[in-house]
């Protein structure tokens, strides 16, 4: 496992541009994420159900079902990743251009570790949750044959982050990892374990901060079943 290192950038603050939704039963979509040089706020969004849905203020969050609430309050993905998948596709990808939240730049997301917390800029404070699950949505809005096996394949999901501590976030911003659990699970590890490699679910219970959805999950030994 490689370690995250100490501190990193945010390379961009992304909100979304609300859209019809063609690809799932949820009438809008917040799938496509613009990058702000506005300050944004960052607040706990309570539950899934009845809460605000993202943890961004100006965010927005369609299918309130199955995303959003705290324990998906933020979605990071690494600038490094992208650019992988940039050059494996052939074709740049701006930034929210995976619908995430933060870019980062310097840290291993794949890599961080269940209950890591990053301190972003003077006032928030993230907790890393659960990876990113690929759905119809993402697949819809990539239009690519075959993508949802393709980014499980990849292995390189992000990472959802839930909020510890309020306040503003800014494009430029220092993100530092000011707390590293002693378990070893990390994102990569749960996404293999709920998509292709079950029999690593039972090893995902060491890790007391994992979300309780995902803790039911492997203590019956569920896995998504992603066509």
């Amino acid at each position: 496992m490689r370690n995250s290192p100490a501190s990193g950038v945010l390379r961009s603050v992304n909100l979304a541009v609300v859209r019809d939704n063609p690809f799932k039963s949820a009438a809008r979509t917040g799938i496509d994420k613009q990058p702000t040089a506005e300050s944004v706020e960052v607040r706990a969004p309570g539950d899934r159900a009845h809460g605000a849905g993202s943890g961004l203020v100006g965010d927005f969050i369609g299918d309130r079902r199955n995303h959003g609430g705290d324990d998906q309050a933020v979605y990071a993905y690494a600038v490094e990743d992208l650019q992988w998948w940039a050059d494996e596709l052939g074709s740049a990808l701006a930034a929210g251009g995976f619908g995430e939240n933060l870019a980062t730049e310097g840290i291993d997301v794949n890599a961080a570790l269940i209950g890591e917390r990053w301190a972003i800029g003077d006032d928030v404070e993230l907790q890393v949750t659960d990876p990113r699950i690929p759905c119809a949505t993402f697949r819809g809005w990539m239009n690519r044959p075959g993508w949802l096996k393709t980014f499980v394949a990849a292995g390189r999901p992000g990472a959802y982050l839930r909020v510890n501590r309020p306040g503003q976030i800014t494009e430029g911003d220092t993100v530092r990892v000011t707390h590293r659990p002693g378990h070893t699970v990390t994102i990569a590890m749960v996404f293999r374990a709920l998509t292709t490699e079950p029999d690593l679910l039972p090893r995902l219970l060491e890790a007391p901060e994992l979300p309780e959805e995902t803790r039911r999950m492997a203590a019956a030994g569920s896995t998504f079943s992603l066509g």
